[in-house]
């Protein structure tokens, strides 16, 4: 029985788009699944200012369409829908989406990763309501206003930085006492006078009324409590893959996370998985990109060998 596509990548992230740029450049039949805007969340940033080629910067959704534009031009497919499950039991994979079931040789799983919550109380009362995990979509709302933001990567430092841009103060929560994100980053932060930062603290409690008007601080040496004064809360704690839908079909890490070889080759033949999904120690665009293209060469040597 011959499948519906050579290959099947699921996610149109960076890794996505770039396996699927190499998998039908070597024509093969590919298809690319997203459930949500092609792009993946990069399309979300402002401007990404390491990525190679670039040196005055460029956004994201600009990079993104571009690497899609090429992806459609060498014949890449795409279709808009959600993978529900899959049967990897046999040499031709099945994938069953919300209305219809479809077959490949091979599956490229690039689903990325998303935010971390807080967990603490009223985060669930007040998402959508002045709580953001975006500075790019929502910091317009916030020009002139006052903002917290909580983490202590690149991303927190780097979108609090843009959201200095409109909020005329930021806070930025972190339960340390230094930042993890990169010198370069830091160093913009420390000099931004917008910029206030909270050490070895956590926000323990959101409150308003039909949107966030302050947050409960407490330091978590002293366990001291404070209240802060906000109009909105921007939180960039960490990623959680999104893995669901895999129901034990793979093998994952203790967080969830797809683990892949070098070859991005998972628990099962003909599967593999690239960027942020899988247990990467980086999740950047260019690091995704090179598992992208890494796994679309193993994807068409393993599907020459079947049709031998």
């Amino acid at each position: 029985m011959k499948p519906d596509y050579d290959v099947i990548i699921i996610g149109s992230g960076p890794a996505g788009i770039c396996a699927g740029i190499y998998a039908s450049r070597a024509r093969l039949n590919t298809l690319i699944i997203e459930k949500g805007a092609i792009g993946g969340q990069i399309i979300l940033s402002d401007c990404i200012e390491n990525y190679p080629g670039f040196p005055e910067g460029i956004n994201g959704y600009e990079l993104m369409d571009k690497m899609a534009s090429q992806a459609k031009n060498f014949g890449t497919n795409f279709e808009s829908d959600e993978v529900i499950s899959f049967d990897l039991s046999n040499q031709i994979k099945k994938v069953n989406l919300s209305n219809k079931i479809i077959t490949a040789y091979s599956i490229i799983i690039s689903t990325g990763a998303s935010p971390k919550k807080l967990g603490t109380l009223g985060e669930d009362t007040y998402y959508g309501k002045g709580i953001s995990f975006c500075a790019t979509c929502d910091a317009p709302f916030y020009k002139n206003s006052v903002v917290a933001a909580v983490g202590g990567g690149d991303t927190a430092v780097q979108e609090s930085i843009y959201l200095t841009k409109f909020a005329k103060k930021v806070y930025l929560i972190h339960r340390r006492d230094e930042l993890r994100a990169a010198k370069i980053l830091q160093e913009k932060a420390f000099s931004n006078e917008k910029i206030e930062f909270i050490w070895n603290s956590k926000v323990t409690q959101i409150n308003g009324s039909s949107g966030v008007e302050s947050i409960t601080v407490q330091n978590l040496k002293t366990s001291n409590t404070q209240n802060l004064s906000i109009d909105g809360l921007f939180v960039w704690i960490g990623v959680s893959p999104n893995s669901s839908f895999l129901k034990n079909s793979l093998s994952l890490d203790k967080d969830g996370f797809i683990i892949t070889n070098a070859k991005m080759e998972t628990s099962v033949k003909g599967v593999f998985a690239a960027g942020d999904i899988r247990d990467t120690p980086l999740r950047q665009v260019s690091s995704a990109i090179g598992d992208g293209a890494i796994a679309a060469i193993s994807a068409i040597h393993y599907i020459e060998n079947i049709k031998k």
